[in-house]
C-alpha cells in the first residue's frame, strides 16, 4: 500500500483506492482519497522507466 501525506489531516495517511497515474512531464505518481477525510491525496513516485 502507498503512503501519501493529506494536507487536510497533516498527516501520512494510506492512501484508499491508489492510482498510477503518469503526469505530463513522464514523471509517475501515486493518486487516491485519505480514508478519515476522504480528501484528494497524491504522492510524485518518480521517473518512468
Amino acid at each position: 500500500m502507498a503512503e501519501a501525506r493529506c494536507m487536510k489531516c497533516k498527516k501520512q495517511v494510506e492512501v484508499k483506492d491508489p492510482q498510477d497515474v503518469v503526469m505530463k512531464n513522464g514523471i509517475r505518481a501515486i493518486s487516491g482519497v485519505c480514508p478519515h477525510c476522504s480528501t484528494k491525496v497524491f504522492k510524485i513516485v518518480g521517473k518512468n522507466k
